[in-house]
């Protein structure tokens, strides 16, 4: 495979200090799909222009307006999800293309306009889907990467990653948007059993679906060396953040490495679309990493995000039911009474009702409360029947 042309690696007039990106990108259709819904896009938001990956890798010598990573896995079956997807990536870049129409940005001009150009592409999506009813209900996950400077911002809605590669560890930048993640959070499952749920796949964002979404935006700041992966959950849920390391650490070919990665998740069974970018940064714009850096998710604040949402609503612990008999054969090893579980149900379905809407209009809010009280209804008299039987049969 030839590589392509990269930009210019020389030294900047004046000694300036450069940012180095060499990257690649691969999508594949997976072993059980008849059809590829994943899209990535990476740009140079200089130019502008989307690259092409079908002659190899590029190595890009960041400037003043920044560079685009993004992974989409569409949803909604057939055209519609490939459609989706798509759409959010052509979307999202004509809309940072014409912010930096005016000049190049600072850091928080350049995260808020990552964070519009998402909402953005979230209402095109759904005004399309509205105009198109053999579309309707179409959507799409969306991890959105900005580099500026030394400084990654990445935009989350779904359940596709960003993870960073340092000193053999790779840890997670974004957060799911899924429904076992905030069951984790809630402490109603441990990760490993999330990670085996027949729900696993429930997401409770998604660019298109819905009127409004608020994103998630998370920063990090680069050093000379790492490994950025942005991936559909394709691969993420079928290759562990540790065998994402240790491919990284051990492949320095970026072609190679997404080859490796993407062959991994076919041979467990491939039963999704696997995209993944790759991208690895050096230069002498970056220092060397030390001890003290912070890695992970770090949410930036910012109005109309989720962390923003978040930081105004306050949990109400919810009182444990009194245990009346415990279940013999406590599934995946949780002891749970069985009235217990019946509540553990009635979080579930709390969760799933309320957490698609943070963010949204309080009418719309009212509205989906409204539609849930019978669930709870139903949960409780369960519970109280049950506890009931269970009394009078001593």
């Amino acid at each position: 495979m030839t590589v392509s042309p990269p930009h210019s690696l020389q030294s900047r007039p004046g000694g300036e200090r450069r940012v180095v990106a060499r990257v690649f990108a691969l999508s594949d259709v997976g072993r059980t799909r008849d059809h590829n819904e994943d899209t990535f896009l990476v740009a140079d938001l200089g130019s502008g222009a989307p690259l092409d990956f079908e002659l190899g890798y590029h190595e890009i010598t960041a400037d003043a307006h920044g560079l685009l990573f993004l992974v989409a896995d569409g949803m909604g079956g057939a055209a519609s999800g490939e459609l989706a997807s798509g759409m959010a990536g052509t979307l999202v870049l004509e809309a940072l293309r014409q912010q930096w129409m005016t000049g190049a940005p600072t850091s928080d001009r350049f995260a808020t306009a990552l964070r519009d150009a998402t909402v953005n592409a979230n209402s095109r999506i759904h005004q399309y889907a509205k105009e198109h009813p053999e579309h309707r209900g179409m959507g799409t996950t969306a991890t959105i990467a900005g580099l500026l400077g030394d400084r990654l911002y990445v935009v989350q809605v779904g359940d596709s990653r960003a993870y960073l590669v340092r000193d053999g560890t790779a840890r997670q930048l974004t957060k799911d948007q899924s429904l076992m993640q905030r069951l984790v959070e809630a402490g109603e499952l441990t990760p490993e059993e999330a990670e085996v749920s027949d729900r696993r796949n429930i997401i409770l964002q998604a660019l298109g679906p819905e009127a409004h979404v608020t994103v998630d935006i998370t920063h990090q700041q680069v050093r000379r060396g790492d490994t950025l992966i942005v991936c559909s959950d394709g691969l993420s849920g079928l290759v562990k953040a540790n065998e994402l390391a240790a491919c990284a650490g051990e492949v320095s070919d970026l072609r190679q490495l997404c080859r490796q990665l993407v062959d991994r998740a076919n041979e467990r069974g491939g039963p999704d679309n696997i995209t993944v970018v790759a991208v690895r940064f050096e230069g002498d714009g970056l220092d060397e990493a030390t001890a003290t850096d912070r890695v992970g998710y770090t949410a930036f604040p910012m109005a109309g995000t989720l962390n923003d949402q978040m930081r105004e609503v306050v949990a109400t612990p919810l009182t444990p039911p009194r245990a009346i008999r415990a279940d013999p054969t406590p599934p995946k090893g949780i002891r749970r009474t069985a009235v217990g579980e019946m509540e553990a149900e009635r979080r579930r379905a709390a969760l799933a009702a309320e957490a698609p809407l943070i963010g949204a209009p309080p009418p719309v809010l009212e509205e989906r409360r409204r539609a849930a009280i019978p669930v709870f209804m139903v949960l409780g008299l369960a519970a109280l029947l049950w506890t009931a039987y269970q009394v009078a049969n001593g």
